[in-house]
């Protein structure tokens, strides 16, 4: 379950994200860029308000790569009562020195590390982390206003950092400035959690106050838990208000598509063929299932990002001897959404031949998987 992280700025922020679904209330001052801390006394005071009602986490400042000072800071917000606190590593030569610094707080509280996206941020660091104690690492963006997460990692690249630091057994956190179509091109990598300011925010950018419907909205996008079949996984239901199995014969289906969407793919199975790429075109069609007649928001459409954001993945992954193999593989991620009933997937390459050689694919969601939904 991907739970909903909302920034706030005090005790009066901290009931709008309560009452509009937030899973984590995490403290900070938006003020002070991206780690700006709020005085103790206000942490304290929300950590009473919530009264544990939903974990709360604090940041302990925009700190400089010192282990003393890093340290001190670190235990003045312990002292909170807050449940994680978050700690913002940059990488340099001090960082190593400052995660051990801080280890001897992992016993009393979960500690997130804060890696950089727009600051080019050490991966390697990952194992470290696990080795100390911390609880978790998350992904932000240290410079806002210069663009979200994904304008500075690539979607690939995230997903790595995500499994790597999964199977570190750490928890994953993914922010920095990410709006709601950012949300479903992360679901599918799987974080533990998702943080959000400036997006909950109605006016005045990540400055401004939050705001409920604000908030709502994103909820809404981001699936609950629930049993389903007898088992416990995301409901893809609630991924739009207004959802009824019932209406689903009646109001069709929708196609979205990606054309000449062009990459440079190790592909074929002739010797000359390996140790380097070669431009590939792939086009694909998916048939939605539409769950509203006045799609508005997020919550209402596929997002055709998924689609792209799954080939790059995949041609991520390695060498591929056939273009039929890679078809398969992209079918198969656009069939994994649970709204896509059908997907024509054509694959290319453009280097072989004078004009274009490759594969067009068929593929139609089972229809007993159909009928459980």
């Amino acid at each position: 379950m991907v739970k909903l992280l909302a920034s706030v700025n005090g005790t009066d922020e901290a009931q709008i994200a309560l009452r509009g679904g937030a899973d984590i209330i995490d403290l900070k001052n938006p003020a002070d860029g991206a780690l700006g801390a709020l005085v103790p006394a206000l942490v304290r005071e929300t950590v009473a308000f919530i009264a544990g009602r939903k974990p709360v986490s604090a940041v302990c400042g925009n700190l400089p790569m010192d282990a003393a000072a890093m340290l001190e800071a670190a235990e003045k917000y312990a002292a909170t009562d807050v449940d994680y606190l978050k700690i913002g590593f940059l990488p340099g030569p001090q960082t190593g020195a400052c995660i051990r610094a801080v280890a001897r707080l992992a016993g009393s509280l979960k500690l997130i590390a804060v890696l950089f996206a727009d600051k080019e941020p050490d991966f390697d660091l990952l194992s470290l982390l696990a080795e100390n104690g911390f609880h978790g690492v998350m992904l932000d963006t240290a410079q806002k206003g210069s663009g979200g997460l994904l304008r500075h990692l690539s979607h690939d690249r995230v997903q790595r950092f995500v499994e790597q630091a999964t199977a570190l057994k750490l928890k994953v956190g993914l922010a920095g400035s990410l709006e709601a179509p950012d949300v479903p091109r992360l679901l599918p990598l799987k974080p533990d959690f998702l943080g959000f300011r400036t997006a909950l925010c109605a006016e005045g950018g990540r400055n401004g106050s939050i705001d409920e419907e604000a908030v709502r909205r994103i909820r809404t996008l981001i699936p609950l838990e629930g049993v389903v079949n007898g088992a416990m996984r995301p409901d893809y239901r609630l991924l739009a208000r207004g959802y009824a199995p019932e209406t689903e014969a009646e109001l069709g289906t929708d196609k979205i598509f990606v054309r000449e969407f062009v990459l440079p793919v190790e592909i074929g199975a002739y010797s000359f063929e390996r140790g380097h790429t070669q431009k590939v075109r792939f086009d694909v069609t998916a048939e939605v299932m539409r769950i509203t007649s006045d799609p508005r928001d997020m919550s209402h459409v596929v997002s055709y990002d998924i689609i792209m954001d799954g080939i790059r993945a995949i041609v991520a992954s390695g060498h591929v001897d056939l273009a039929e193999t890679l078809a398969e593989r992209v079918a198969s991620h656009v069939l994994s959404n649970p709204r896509v009933e059908r997907v024509l997937v054509r694959v290319e390459k453009l280097e072989i031949a004078p004009g274009s050689v490759g594969v067009e694919i068929e593929r139609v969601r089972p229809k007993q998987e159909v009928h459980k939904r």
